[in-house]
């Protein structure tokens, strides 16, 4: 059997278990068994009547584009997970962690189907709803932003170089900071904005899961980041911190555009601008988890997305079939720091 790596990037394929090295990243895995849900638990009837009866054509255009993102932005995820992640993270518990994960994405694609089907029944716009990334131009560009940092350690078998590591590092944290921070907080803040308004429950419902998800995922990753940048501080130079600032400012300008698609019919109450300042205070969020100093000092300006419903959270797992329940405890807040 090969040597134990001395650094979780080292490359190789670690299988030993005990003694463990990272058990930080085991109890991640067990902390999220616990918090299984199904889809078939998330009751969208009541969204139906929602979007027929008491939504404007500009709150309509608004979901469309917001589940025709949801569509495909959680397969990518997975894919990067699969085909980048895994074979580069070299410990077994982390692994065990990103299995989980990939089950997860996998749930989350699910959810997203089950919720075009139902919000769009008509089947050549539900069919153009899914091919949102090849022809829907705001969507499109996320998705190139996407695809360019998977497409840069694509070709990586192993890491054996420090600049290497540094292209591995920069592909993790664009996932957790930029896609699964920025990207997927916004499309978070869309639904919860709705909520407010007392529309789409069931989708509220469902994202309480999704987010608590998300936010699982980030704290792994930044806790990966953290054991390299202990393990091996000289990666974490001002250039990194430069490319790290400039990944976060395009992501901005992807979700901004996306914004302005979103809100083109005029949605009463919610802004692009505010939008950018909510992005740009998410931003800040991930530079604090990341260990690095605040760029924007921009505070948000969401009150609704202060703290989620803790009560419809709890209401949300006591539905359940007693033998399937799991256990979870903990609030549900969208400025908590991992």
């Amino acid at each position: 059997m090969s040597p134990q790596p001395q650094h979780i990037l080292d490359p190789g394929f670690e299988l030993t278990l005990r003694p463990m090295r990272y058990p930080e990243f085991y109890e991640m895995y067990r902390n999220a068994i616990k918090n299984t849900w199904t889809v078939e638990e998330v009751d969208f009837s009541l969204d139906v009547t929602d979007l027929k009866s008491k939504m404007t054509d500009a709150d309509r255009h608004l979901i469309h584009r917001l589940v025709a993102f949801f569509a495909t932005g959680d397969t990518i995820v997975a894919n990067n997970l699969v085909l980048n992640l895994y074979q580069h993270i070299n410990a077994p518990e982390a692994r065990m962690y990103l299995s989980r994960q990939l089950f997860e994405e996998a749930l989350h694609v699910q959810f997203y189907l089950t919720l075009l089907d139902t919000y769009i029944p008509d089947p050549n716009e539900r069919n153009k709803a899914f091919a949102a990334i090849e022809n829907i131009p705001s969507i499109q560009q996320k998705g190139a932003f996407c695809f360019k940092w998977i497409d840069s350690v694509q070709n990586l078998q192993r890491l054996e170089t420090r600049e290497q590591r540094r292209q591995f590092l920069l592909n993790l944290i664009c996932f957790a900071a930029c896609i699964e921070g920025l990207f997927f907080f916004a499309a978070f803040a869309y639904v919860y904005f709705l909520r407010s308004r007392g529309l789409l429950h069931g989708l509220a419902s469902g994202t309480n899961w999704v987010f608590r998800d998300e936010s699982g995922h980030m704290a792994f990753a930044f806790d990966v980041v953290r054991t390299v940048r202990a393990q091996e501080p000289d990666l974490f130079d001002e250039d990194m911190r430069a490319q790290i600032e400039q990944m976060l400012e395009e992501a901005i300008a992807c979700e901004t555009q996306f914004a302005e698609d979103v809100l083109s019919g005029g949605v009463a109450g919610l802004s692009v601008k505010d939008m950018r300042q909510y992005l740009e205070y998410c931003a800040d969020q991930r530079l604090v988890q990341l260990d690095l100093p605040k760029k924007y000092g921009a505070k948000n300006p969401f009150d609704f997305m202060d703290l989620q419903d803790v009560q419809e959270v709890t209401n949300f797992f006591e539905r359940r079939v007693s033998a399937y329940q799991v256990g979870v405890e903990g609030e549900v807040a969208f400025d908590m720091s991992f």
